[in-house]
């Protein structure tokens, strides 16, 4: 029994080896931090499959209770065993895989074992297969609930391990020949497994938590460049701003050159190939003028896919990425390399990621030059609703939760996305959709949920029915917003407050109202609220106005904009638009129909 522990510890370190091989092939880490489609599933069968494969064929033969060490076991005699990893492998690829890689690789260990003969290959085979079945369905459960740790995947292995002795007493026959060769072999394949089972999965880990280390640092730094480059992207396209900004990113990649164009010409280039790549000049790449055309991220990796017209220009490598407003290419961001092997690919999904927050900057910047040339003010105020103090709080909070939850962070800049598109859209559209709005609302709340967690509560109670009408858009998050900002005072910080939405139908009428347990208004200030700006130190009522503002220019008589507060007891606004309504002289349903 002791003897056959040092040899199976061998062939445990065969398969560590090629583990350890394959946890620095990318696409292999991406398979195991992925979730899993059809492809991925099968490549782990056949992963996992060859490891149980491995294990057959490195196995330790036993004949009556002696131990006969081999280095490639192609037939087992019939009198014969074998002792080796293959559960390692079965168990692994169910944790990491689920039912259908369990399955598979269970299949196929299990039927090559089955091949190799032996009195023990049908109680193998079975095992074999049932282990994988068995911890297939497990892992499925534990990831789900988030259980699926290296201590817990030690144990798995050992009961498939214990469960596949007592196949063997049970259906290995003789009987007599069986029990010696669990006794033999039992003790050591349970621990060498279970050793294995430990290593494996401390290396599946370590590749999880690298990777999450590495999106929170990239994640973080781009986070940081936007930051930076933000008060620039927002003067728009030109000369000045675009200099300042390849500025920062050069300093905040490894990029040997930054260069930004419009559609036309350069507008800034910093770095390596300064000679030639001037500003105010027209376009010198064949390679920018394709990402302008096609719309898509392009790559190059020498000088003759970049196409310069230079014949001396040091540039070998270039990341090219479409800046876009409206979905519509208004110019190029462009990494250039001075070595191809400088532009890997974590530099690359760095620039992916910087193309989209600038374009996304450059939005804003177009939805900024619009507001200023609107000709009422009201409206114009309604929708300049993007605060720059609210969007840095966002970067630094989102910036703050890179390091300590990544997962959140990347949830929050999805969120934040979602609240810059809802401003861009209303700020175009007279009338959105409900469930338009409530997206809006949700993102809002989100972010500042994460700057101030249980705060307060935010409750929405939206017949489904309705989620399709038509309101003027800032109407619901300007309110959420003001019960956020004002109703709830520093003083009473331990107190949590409450605030509600909702929207029902009455008579043909939709019915909206906003309702918290805030500190009220002050008598003094009720009746002015909703008709005209105001001054005091809870705020301007500015958000209200224009909304009452926008409702009485759309609806007319129709629709009902009242306020009902009291000192200490809290603010309800209520708001009541017609289902249908005439608009000039055509009449309109309130309701989306695109």
């Amino acid at each position: 029994m002791i003897n056959l522990l040092p040899l199976m510890l061998e062939r445990v370190g065969v398969l560590l080896i090629v583990v350890f091989l394959l946890s620095r092939m990318r696409s292999f880490r991406q398979i195991i931090h992925n979730e899993h489609g059809m492809k991925e599933k099968l490549l782990l069968v056949v992963v996992f499959g060859a490891f149980g494969i491995i294990s057959n064929y490195t196995g330790i033969q036993v004949y009556d209770g002696h131990i006969l060490s081999q280095v490639w076991q192609t037939e087992v005699d019939d009198g014969s065993a074998i002792a080796n990893t293959r559960v390692l492998g079965v168990v692994l690829g169910g944790l990491l895989g689920g039912p259908l890689v369990g399955t598979g690789v269970g299949l196929v260990a299990g039927i090559h074992r089955l091949s190799l003969g032996g009195y023990t290959a049908v109680a193998c085979g079975f095992s074999t297969i049932f282990a994988g079945i068995a911890t297939g369905y497990i892992g499925s459960y534990l990831r789900r609930h988030g259980k699926n740790t290296p201590w817990r995947a030690v144990a798995i292995g050992i009961i498939m391990e214990c469960i596949q002795m007592g196949i063997i007493l049970l259906v290995a026959r003789p009987f007599d020949a069986a029990f010696e060769l669990v006794r033999i072999i039992g003790i050591p394949m349970i621990v060498i497994n279970g050793f294995g089972t430990l290593l494996f999965m401390l290396i599946v880990q370590s590749i999880v938590q690298e990777e999450e280390r590495t999106r929170a640092l990239q994640t973080h730094k781009a986070l940081r460049i936007a930051d930076q480059t933000l008060p620039f992207f927002r003067q728009g396209l030109n000369p000045d701003s675009c200099r300042e900004v390849a500025a920062i990113i050069l300093r905040g990649t490894h990029a040997d050159a930054i260069s930004i164009t419009d559609q036309h010409q350069v507008l800034a280039h910093i770095g390596a190939g300064s000679d030639h790549h001037i500003p105010m000049q027209s376009l010198s790449t064949q390679l920018t003028k394709n990402v302008l055309e096609q719309g898509r991220i392009l790559k190059a990796k020498s000088r003759e896919e970049i196409q310069c017209f230079h014949p001396n220009c040091t540039l070998q490598a270039a990341v090219v990425l479409p800046l876009k407003v409206h979905r519509k290419t208004v110019g190029t961001l462009k990494l250039y390399f001075t070595h191809a092997s400088h532009m890997n690919q974590v530099e690359q999904e760095l620039a992916e990621g910087l193309g989209n927050l600038f374009s996304t900057q450059l939005e804003l910047a177009e939805a900024e030059l619009q507001s200023r040339l609107l000709k009422d003010a009201e409206i114009k105020a309604l929708q300049a609703q993007v605060h720059p103090h609210f969007l840095f709080n966002a970067f630094n909070t989102i910036s703050a939760l890179c390091r300590t939850n990544p997962e959140q962070a990347r949830k929050l800049l999805l969120q934040l996305s979602v609240f810059f598109r809802s401003n861009l859209q209303g700020a175009r559209q007279m009338l959105i959709p409900l469930h338009k709005e409530l997206e809006h609302l949700e993102a809002y709340l989100s972010l500042e949920k994460a700057r101030f967690p249980g705060k307060y509560n935010v409750e929405l109670h939206i017949e489904p029915s309705l989620e399709e009408v038509l309101i003027p858009p800032f109407t619901l998050q300007p309110l959420v917003e003001n019960a956020v900002r004002h109703a709830f005072p520093k003083s009473a910080a331990n107190r949590q407050g409450q605030i509600a939405v909702r929207a029902y139908e009455d008579d043909g009428r939709m019915v909206l109202i906003t309702e918290d347990n805030g500190q009220g208004i002050s008598s003094g200030l009720l009746p002015s609220l909703g008709k005209q700006a105001v001054s005091s130190r809870e705020g301007t009522g500015t958000a209200l106005y224009n909304i009452c503002k926008r409702i009485e220019e759309i609806y007319g008589g129709e629709a009902v904009f009242q306020i009902e507060s009291g000192e200490k007891a809290g603010t309800k606004v209520v708001i009541i638009l017609p289902l249908k309504h005439m608009w000039g002289d055509q009449h309109v349903e309130g309701v989306y129909r695109g």
